[in-house]
């Protein structure tokens, strides 16, 4: 079990009819995906030709920013707000396949861009996923 999933077993309220599972893993993929992209963006800046690689960096940074967002407004359920869950997760959703695209085009000349990529399409669809469940 991950942390994710240990903290909301320890949650002292009734989060309602919230699919655990799948908020559990998509807290866990967006942390994830957000490391992996800064990352990414990091090993991309030290790269030979950094010029060709501009619109990944700006795309990783965006995602592991909107990334940790998402985790973070998920890990909190004391007022929550199913509206703003939706639209925090139908970004992060978008970001994550915008970067995961980008990075695929660099993935067969830089491996962290592939990393990156497969990272972002987890994300991406833990958030589709746990969309499906809130209705």
């Amino acid at each position: 079990m991950g942390n994710a999933a240990a903290m909301l077993d320890t949650y002292p309220v009734d989060l309602g009819g919230v699919d655990k599972q799948a908020l559990a893993r998509c807290i866990e993929e967006c942390f994830t995906c957000s490391q992996a992209c800064t990352a990414c963006a990091d090993a991309c800046l030290s790269e030979e030709h950094v010029a060709d690689l501009v619109k990944c960096v700006r795309g990783n940074l965006d995602c592991a920013d909107i990334c940790d967002t998402t985790g973070r407004v998920l890990s909190r359920h004391t007022g929550y707000d199913a509206n703003l869950t939706r639209a925090v997760l139908e970004a992060c959703a978008m970001a994550c396949r915008s970067c995961g695209d980008e990075c695929e085009r660099h993935a067969g000349m830089h491996e962290h861009c592939r990393v990156c990529a497969e990272a972002c399409r987890r994300c991406e669809q833990a958030c589709r996923e746990l969309l499906a469940t809130m209705g």
